[in-house]
């Protein structure tokens, strides 16, 4: 099982400069382990892209199916004080927004706070590079 960013589930459902590649990593593993919030993150940002012009709203739907065919096969990681305490900690050592300080702390949990040879998949820089300080292994290898 492998940890998933929302920035790394969204190319699974729309296609994206990097949808080959974390395709490929689903492939490998397809148990994935996520936060609780990932589902809403990725509808907002199906939702943004609509908004944008990039997906009108019947592609739209069908994007947001996929995630809802993917999410009933992932596990899902829930609230609880633990995450939000050390999101705080998160967010006084790394440049990190609040979501993504509650993504790497759920991570973190998951791996039973010993991220060593445990892996975090993420397109994001400053979530890929915090989660490289507190010890996870990063696919894809580069981005």
């Amino acid at each position: 099982m492998i940890f998933w960013d929302s920035s790394a589930i969204i190319p699974l459902c729309i296609d994206e400069p990097q949808t080959k590649s974390v395709r490929q990593i689903a492939v490998k593993d397809s148990a994935l382990a996520v936060w609780w919030g990932s589902f809403i993150e990725c509808c907002s940002a199906f939702a943004r892209l609509r908004r944008e012009g990039f997906l009108k709203p019947d592609e739209e739907d069908g994007v947001r199916h996929l995630l809802t065919l993917l999410s009933d096969t992932w596990t899902e990681i829930e609230p609880c004080e633990d995450i939000r305490d050390i999101a705080g900690r998160l967010l006084m050592l790394h440049p990190l927004r609040a979501a993504n300080a509650l993504q790497l702390s759920a991570a973190l949990v998951w791996a039973g706070k010993r991220p060593k040879g445990h892996y975090f998949v993420c397109l994001d820089s400053k979530l890929r590079d915090a989660a490289r300080k507190e010890g996870f292994a990063l696919l894809p290898a580069q981005i």
